[in-house]
This record gives structure tokens, C-alpha cells and sequence, in this order.
């Protein structure tokens, strides 16, 4: 006589239309939690979630019609029950529905020291209980939406004959440069010879050093997974564990990467405004007013392009005292990065051919060997949102790259071989997972969009 539906599929029914009694979906069966639940005497009300859609179920539990009404009553916040009861339309209310319930069974009672109570709770303290706090509507959202997100990348790759290449965690090789790594390890020394691999080993920083090697094979590839940066750094922007969207395409230069970013970045607006609806609605009305709107204008525009030359150049003249000097070099901050955007172009453009001496070693020299043919995608906002660039090719250029930035050899052989073994021209970029999540939402400390966000001085999960 019930048939068991999740809120979802209730919500979609009745979107709809479809005739309750005729389909045989009149009377059902609910699993979820409790998010808040009143009694007024006579009536109670119950909002109900089960984890499959961003919006309760209103349950009705009348007095006259449940036996234990006293007790259900007293129900609390976070409990997991299971309900029977009939559905009933209700247009002229903010539910378009609810259920009156014939029977209300507590599957798992919540204790009453339960922190996530009906009301508004900081950040900084949810972020003691990462466990619990995908229960509160502004997390439940984040995740959802990270989800959706996730499938995005995939589906955008995917549908373009990308390969998915899962590239490893432990590692011999800084494929930044920067030596920022987690170490890994089993010994309390450094005698790596005795150690597991027999040398030093490390977290990853980027997966796009042996994306590289899959590029030659399969033509166009992208890694999709986690890194790892020993910054101590406590600023919201970073984290010590966070996921990189890394594609690299062969035969193609630096126009032919900026056009895949381009794609990327809107094919993924459009994906998150058309299959989470709810959540974005509920960070445009809670978290950051301006976000579909932002983002929309985004997906909207032409992605201008300028050198970094010229932007250096328009900075300098700009009437406005920036905080920290501008000069010809440097490595632009943020603040130069969104004045740019936002100021000088009026949407996202994307800056090319930067200084050789602020960009990795793996960048192809350009024909005035000072500057190398890279990328940083920056979007109002937040500025610089995608970094790329189109990698040196040519064997003897890279040797030379990597003795002008002092880089030893040693453990790259088998990178520099992709050079000499039937090498072509190729590019790449890497599109931080989370920070993009932070652009998309609003959502301000990268600690929030993390599900266990790992940063310095932080392992309590």
C-alpha cells in the first residue's frame, strides 16, 4: 500500500503533474533525518530530509490520528526516522506538498548534546565538527554542489574523447620546483636509502609531469584528483591537500589551450546552474548575492586576451595606489589581477607570455627569450581563476631551462625523454577544484568547500 519515494522523486512528481491516486503514489514511505520539529498542541510539523535533495518534506502528525503522539512529539532535531503517510497538494502554501503522517518510527534517536540546533552557527565553529557539518544547509549545499561539479569535469572531458589518466600520489619528482612537499616515508632518519623506495619520496604537487607521458599516447588527457603542498601558509585561499583539474592536449599551442579553458569554465557554469539548481539559489539568497549573476555574466562573455606586457603597462598608468609597487617581473598579486579584470577589460581575459624568471621550467621559451608562453585565466571577482601554458618541446631548451633555474637532472630523465621519443608540441593548465568551487558559490575560505579541509596545524579528523 506505500510505496517507498525519496524527497526527490516527490519533488519531481509533483513538478510533474502526474495524478497521484492513478499512479498509485497516494500513500508513501520517507527516510530521513529531522531537521526541526514543533508541535502546537493539537498538530505537529516535522522538516524532513533525506539526503537526496536540497529541500524538506513538510510531515503533518495530527493528534487524533497517531497513537504516540506524546512521543513523537518530543522527537529532536537529528533524529532518523521512517514515515508512512499520504501525500496531499498544497499550492496556496511555500510547500507545494506534504505528507500526513499515519505512522512515525524513530530509527535512531539523536542525544541532546547534538551541536547543530535550529539556529545560525559560525563558520569557525563548524569547522570543529566536520563531521556532522554536512547536516547544515550551507555545507549540505557546498557538498551537494561539489558533487555536481565533479561530474561536470568529467562529462566535459569525456564528451571530447579525453582520457582520464590516474596519476600517482607518491612521488619522486617537485614538479613545481618549489620544494613545498610532504615527504613520504617510514624511517626517522634520512638514510632514504634504507627507506620503502630505496630514495626520497614524496606527496604529489601536480599529476601534470606524468599526464605528460599518457599526452604522447592518447593526444588528449586530463588528471582529476588530489595534491599536496607543504605551504605554511593560513591565508583562505590555500590548503594543504586540495584536488587539480589537470588536462594536457598534443599538436595544440597556447591559443588552442585557451580556447579549452574557455570551453571548460563555461560548459561547468552551465552545468552546476542547470543540475543544482536549489543549491545555487540558496547561495545567491544566503551566501553571496551576486553569484549567478556573476558567473552568468561570465559564461556570457568573450574571454579577452592581453600580454602581460601590456597589462604591466596599463597598471602603471592606472590612477589608483596599489598596495604593493608594479613593476616589469614581478608576479602580479591579486589586487592587479582584479583591477585588470574588472577595470581595464570589464570581464575574465586572459594574460600571456610572462616574465621566464616567475614560471615554471616546463614553459616554452618564447623567440624573445624573456618571457614564456603561458596563461593565467583571471575573472571578476577573485582574479586569477586557471593557469596554463603551452610546454617546452624542444629538448636542448628545456636542459637549458632547467640549469637557469638550477634543477638538478636527476629523477627527470624519463621527462626529458618525452622530448627526445617522438615529442610534438603540446599545452596543459591546472584549474584548482576547490578554489573554483569558491568562485562558483561565493563560499569565502577554502576551508569551507573541503569536506576535511587539511591545513597547517589542523589533522583533528
Amino acid at each position: 500500500m506505500f510505496e517507498f519515494m525519496t524527497i526527490r522523486e516527490l519533488y519531481e512528481v509533483i513538478v510533474s503533474g502526474a495524478n497521484f491516486e492513478a499512479e498509485g503514489l497516494e500513500y508513501v514511505e520517507l527516510d530521513g533525518w529531522v531537521r526541526t520539529n514543533r508541535d502546537n498542541g493539537k498538530i505537529g510539523f516535522i522538516a524532513l530530509n533525506d539526503g537526496t535533495y536540497f529541500k524538506n518534506c513538510q510531515i503533518v502528525y495530527l493528534q487524533e490520528s497517531i497513537e504516540n503522539y506524546d512521543d513523537i512529539k518530543r522527537i529532536s532535531t537529528g533524529s532518523a526516522i521512517r514515515v508512512l503517510g499520504k501525500v496531499k497538494l498544497t499550492p496556496e502554501s511555500k510547500q507545494p506538498f506534504e505528507v500526513e503522517a499515519t505512522q512515525i518510527v524513530v530509527e535512531g534517536h539523536c542525544d541532546e548534546d547534538y551541536p547543530l540546533q535550529k539556529k545560525r552557527h559560525g563558520y569557525e565553529f563548524m569547522r570543529e565538527i566536520p563531521h556532522l557539518r554536512p547536516r547544515a544547509n550551507s555545507f549540505y549545499a557546498i557538498f551537494r554542489l561539489r558533487s555536481v561539479l565533479s561530474m561536470a569535469i568529467h562529462e566535459f572531458f569525456q564528451s571530447q574523447g579525453f582520457v582520464y589518466v590516474h596519476t600517482p600520489l607518491i612521488t619522486g619528482n617537485d614538479g613545481e620546483g618549489a620544494g613545498e612537499m610532504f615527504r613520504a616515508t617510514t624511517i626517522d632518519d634520512q638514510n632514504f636509502e634504507n627507506d620503502f623506495f630505496g630514495k626520497e619520496a614524496f606527496l604529489t604537487v601536480t599529476g601534470q609531469l606524468h599526464v605528460e607521458a599518457f599526452c604522447m599516447a592518447f593526444r588528449d588527457v586530463y588528471t582529476f584528483g588530489p595534491a599536496f603542498r607543504a605551504e605554511n601558509s593560513n591565508t583562505s585561499r590555500h590548503a594543504s591537500e586540495f584536488w587539480m583539474i589537470e588536462p594536457e592536449i598534443a599538436f595544440a599551442d597556447l591559443e588552442d589551450n585557451m580556447d579549452l579553458i574557455e570551453d571548460m569554465v563555461k560548459y561547468c557554469i552551465d552545468y552546476v546552474l542547470e543540475n543544482a539548481p536549489e543549491e545555487m539559489k540558496f547561495f545567491e539568497q544566503m551566501i553571496d548575492k551576486d553569484c549567478i549573476n556573476r558567473i552568468t555574466k561570465v559564461r556570457n562573455s568573450e574571454f579577452k586576451r592581453m600580454t602581460y606586457t601590456d597589462a604591466v603597462a596599463y597598471l602603471e598608468k592606472a590612477d589608483i595606489k596599489f598596495e604593493n609597487k608594479v613593476e616589469w617581473g614581478m608576479d602580479l598579486n591579486s589586487e592587479h589581477e582584479r583591477y585588470i579584470c574588472e577595470h581595464i577589460v570589464g570581464g575574465p581575459v586572459f594574460l600571456t607570455d610572462y616574465p621566464k624568471d616567475i614560471k615554471a621550467f616546463y614553459m616554452r621559451l618564447n623567440e624573445d627569450n624573456k618571457t614564456v608562453a603561458a596563461c593565467d585565466l583571471l575573472v571578476p571577482g577573485i582574479g586569477e581563476l586557471v593557469g596554463g601554458s603551452q610546454r617546452e618541446e624542444r629538448y636542448e631548451n628545456l636542459i637549458a631551462m632547467m640549469e637557469e633555474k638550477g634543477m638538478e637532472k636527476d629523477g627527470l630523465e624519463w621527462y626529458l625523454d618525452l622530448r627526445r621519443f617522438g615529442g610534438c608540441k603540446h599545452a596543459g593548465f591546472g584549474l584548482g577544484f576547490d578554489r573554483l568551487l569558491m568562485y562558483l558559490t561565493g563560499m569565502q575560505n577554502i576551508r569551507d568547500v573541503e569536506p576535511f579541509p587539511r591545513t597547517p596545524r589542523n589533522l583533528k579528523f
